[in-house]
């Protein structure tokens, strides 16, 4: 394929545009333009490194360890040369004209490559460079070439929450660079919690001799497989001061900010495990740090000026080991029950004027603000700050969903977007929950991720300049180990690093999908860090409507990865068939088949079990129109109680029921969170076609047509969708749909494609019972 590429350059005498490069050269972030020459670079270790600046040579010298580590040999960096050499890399932020700090221009020719920028986008550069070598590390060729190159957004950000689990330092630093190869520049270090305080400040030794642990850990999801038990194992840990210094250090050099995180006025039980007394009420406690997860009633009195001086003296402490502007503060899920009742909030909010609890941490956070801003840095807090009155200078960081931070910049503050509900929480499920890893639920789909636009189209052009960027969230609640919150990490990340520096007219996630990605993961694999292996390219989970055979094309999600598949229903393994070249599958008439494909990489990795249900079935006949006596809606049921799976719901041991002018929602008001749903009714359809219909619910769904089972989305899972196609005649035909909610999530949506392609719910105007 790349020779035949060349060949068309060469006899064309033409540079062709990124969009098709990008596909050969494998870099990701995707950058801003791309021209490719004819020939290559080739680097041996007669190749030296030259640079300008000291930081050049800083900069040279991890791109002359990254070859020590990969080939052997020391390349020479050095700043002249008094005999020439036979080919020179050369680092230069010498008087660059560049007006972004961390844009960059990359040349690459047949005996030199130029790094050019100020020093962030000479740094950028290189990681560049070392994603060029290590993508031709084999040849050692790498192509001519000339990138362009600067970030969509000053803000690219990734969070790591160390209070619910602890991390180690290596492994901090291993998540830095993780960051530093895809060119995420800020680290946001969410350090204290209910569950522990992870961060020594001295003033205040109990918050670690005592905050930093918890007796126990809940262990189970309250929403999955498991029931909940308590492991009886003290936990805990922290980072001393020295530690802190020794990290910051180390993400400076990489040319990433380190925003810690101080919980305040909630998440606040492990700091009130060690100071009671900052807690409401005159006598107040005993605390322990948390042993469950969760938001907890205990937070800070806001009524009690030792409340005040505790945090100042602590993020006193903080901002001498963090010299981010950014300080951020929480502000979020912070119940005020309890300064209802406080004789001393209920003082303060009288002394103040001011109207209520909301208006009281509105005071309570303009109030550390004002601390802040007086030490020359700014505040940072997740959206809920917004209530009651947002503090002067802060940023908000909108994580509930994207109005927060639609409203701040309206409010003429700077946002930084991480919406829970667009793919960017990466404790969310990558696939189907019932074949992942334990996680809190969610849908977190790498292609959701990349699908996701930071900025709202609803602002206007000035209030869009308030977006500085984006952030992905790591909440460890269920992420107990170091390779866990790896294998959550990747690929995922590198869609992350796409959204958050690339254009928007560069973005192509076929491209990113199946060439660019495998890629890497191929480089991962031939390292002990753990990454989810992707599905088969091609592999599709759903039911298909077949007229005799089908043809399966699949590509491996990683580079050298082998897929294996069985049409016999079975699970694939080595032992089953090797995927070779496309194959058909015959289905007779009435009959269906299982196909399952699985991906197993060379370091024995394996992606989860991909079925594609096969059917060849003919094309259900409608019913007459007269049947349907009502338009507009389908007969409902509703049956309170505890279910596995939609067959135990019994609609005769309904309490309610009655007309539902639509079957999707997200949340049942006033309803008890274990219940089943069924609808009943008639669904009309304008055309004789293949429709696809899709489920997404949280927990267990199934669809009905015409009494036939077309799509089996049960059980208690997390946010999942599954398809199916169906063949149909114009006119009426009988739905029936399915669900039941086991906790938290009340989630159904139902969802219809016809042959425009065009995926709607279905409306209203198309159900009748």
């Amino acid at each position: 394929m790349r020779s035949l590429i060349f060949i068309f350059i060469i006899l064309n005498a033409i540079s062709v545009s990124a969009q098709s490069t990008d596909i050969n050269l494998g870099i990701i972030p995707a950058p801003k333009s791309i021209s490719l020459q004819s020939g290559y670079f080739v680097l041996s270790s007669q190749t030296a490194l030259q640079y300008e600046t000291e930081a050049d040579k800083k900069i040279a010298e991890f791109f002359k360890d990254l070859v020590k580590e990969k080939e052997g040999f020391d390349l020479v960096v050095a700043k002249n040369f008094i005999q020439a050499p036979q080919s020179v890399i050369s680092f230069n932020s010498a008087g660059s004209t560049n007006s972004s700090e961390e844009a960059y221009t990359l040349k690459v020719n047949s005996n030199n490559i130029q790094l050019l920028g100020k020093e962030k986008g000479v740094f950028y550069a290189m990681q560049t460079l070392s994603q060029l070598y290590l993508n031709n590390l084999e040849n050692h060729q790498i192509p001519q070439c000339e990138i362009i190159d600067e970030p969509r957004y000053a803000y690219r950000g990734l969070h790591l929450d160390v209070g619910r689990h602890f991390f180690s330092i290596d492994f901090i630093k291993k998540y830095i660079d993780f960051m530093a190869v895809y060119k995420l520049n800020n680290f946001h270090w969410h350090l204290t919690e209910d569950q522990g305080w992870r961060i020594e400040i001295k003033k205040y030794p109990k918050l670690t001799e005592i905050g930093a642990y918890r007796a126990q850990t809940v262990v189970g999801n309250y929403h999955d497989r498991m029931p909940q038990w308590f492991d009886g194992n003290k936990y805990g840990g922290y980072y001393t001061q020295e530690q802190i210094k020794e990290v910051v250090a180390y993400a400076d050099k990489k040319y990433i900010n380190i925003i810690p995180e101080i919980e305040m006025p909630g998440h606040s039980l492990a700091a009130l495990s060690a100071y009671p007394e900052l807690a409401c009420g005159d006598n107040p406690g005993p605390f322990k740090a948390a042993e469950k997860w969760g938001v907890f009633p205990e937070i800070y009195c806001a009524g009690k000026e030792h409340t005040f001086e505790f945090l100042e003296d602590v993020l006193t402490e903080v901002m001498a080991l963090f010299p981010s502007k950014y300080i951020h503060i929480g502000g979020d899920e912070a119940p005020k029950t309890a300064w209802k009742t406080c004789s001393y909030c209920q003082k303060r909010i009288k002394n103040e004027k001011l109207r209520n609890e909301n208006e009281l941490q509105s005071y309570f956070i303009h109030r550390i603000e004002k601390f802040v801003n007086k030490n020359g840095r700014s505040i940072i807090g997740w959206d809920e700050i917004l209530e009651g009155g947002l503090a002067p200078n802060a940023t908000v960081m909108s994580w509930q969903t994207t109005a927060g931070g639609i409203a701040a910049a309206k409010q003429k503050h700077n946002v930084i977007m991480t919406p829970s509900n667009m793919g960017v929480y990466l404790d969310h499920v990558q696939g189907r929950s019932d074949q992942e890893p334990v996680t809190i639920g969610g849908e977190g789909k790498i292609s959701k991720i990349y699908a996701y636009d930071p900025t709202p189209s609803g602002l206007t052009e000035t209030e869009k300049k308030y977006i500085l960027g984006v952030q992905a969230n790591m909440w460890t609640e269920y992420m107990p180990t170091a390779a866990k919150v790896e294998y959550m990490l990747l690929p995922r990340i590198m869609a992350v690093s796409e959204i958050a520096w690339t254009t928007l007219e560069r973005k192509d996630f076929k491209n990113f999908n199946e060439n660019r990605v495998p890629l890497h993961l191929s480089l991962l694999d031939q390292t002990k860090t753990m990454y989810r292996v992707p599905e088969a390219i091609g592999a599709k989970d759903t039911s298909i409507i077949v007229n005799g055979e089908y043809f399966f094309d699949f590509k491996p999600s990683v580079k050298g990865a082998q897929i294996y598949y069985t049409i016999d229903g079975y699970m694939p393994d080595e032992t089953t068939s090797l995927y070779t070249q496309p194959f058909g599958v015959k289905v007779p008439k009435g009959e269906s088949r299982y196909v399952k494909s699985r991906v197993i990489t060379p370091s024995g990795k394996r992606s989860v079990v991909t079925t594609t249900w096969l059917i060849n079935r003919d094309t259900l006949p409608s019913y007459p129109s007269e049947i349907a006596k009502k338009s507009g809606s389908l007969k409902y049921y509703y049956v309170p109680g505890k279910f596995s799976n939609t067959s135990e719901i019994d609609t005769a041991l309904a309490t309610q029921k009655g007309l539902a002018s639509q079957i999707s929602f997200t949340k049942v008001a006033g309803k008890a969170r274990e219940y089943g749903l069924v609808f009943t009714g008639f669904i009309n359809v304008n055309e004789s076609a293949n429709f696809e219909f899709s489920l997404y619910s949280d927990d267990g769904s199934k669809l009905y047509i015409d009494d036939q089972l077309i799509i089996d989305n049960d059980g208690k899972h997390s946010r999942y969708e599954r398809a199916a196609g169906v063949l149909l005649k114009s006119g009426l035909h009988k739905i029936k749909v399915a669900y039941f909610d086991d906790g938290p999530g009340s989630t159904l949506r139902v969802s219809v494609k016809g042959t425009d392609g065009i995926k709607i719910e279905i409306p209203s105007v198309m159900l009748s019972n």
